[in-house]
């Protein structure tokens, strides 16, 4: 098996990057998630239901490659506020636990200036081993 495109049914065409790639021993790459839905609408404009959309997001992609949260082993997190971060860690624990449960993978977070979607507040991307 070659590298596989991985891309959650129902999904609006990625353009220019893939959404997920998998490759043959079974390590699943999950492109920087943002807050926006399948059909790349923010329907949500803070932090917080923005952090919940982009998780749930590669939660989808992780299960379309046949995986579950737990095999979710990184995530790297960009956020354009570090203050609106600092300032809802509750909520972030408690959204992380609602959409991710209790698997808590090697973590990064870095504030950065902006993202390409000027809406985006946040934009999360994360590794996963996929038992093949």
């Amino acid at each position: 098996m070659k590298n596989k495109v991985i891309q959650p049914d129902g999904w609006a065409p990625a353009k220019g990057y893939a959404n997920g790639i998998l490759n043959e021993k079974g390590t699943l790459y999950v492109g920087g998630q943002i807050g926006w839905t399948a059909q790349q609408v923010f329907e949500k404009h803070d932090f917080i239901g923005q952090m919940q959309q982009a998780l749930e997001n590669i939660l989808a992609v992780v299960e379309t490659a046949g995986g579950t949260a737990a095999d979710i082993t990184r995530l790297t997190w960009y956020v354009t506020d570090k203050q609106d971060y600092l300032a809802h860690q509750r909520e972030v624990g408690e959204t992380y636990r609602k959409v991710l449960g209790r698997n808590f993978p090697a973590m990064t977070m870095v504030v950065v200036a902006g993202l390409v979607e000027d809406e985006a507040l946040l934009e999360i991307e994360a590794t996963a081993e996929i038992s093949t």
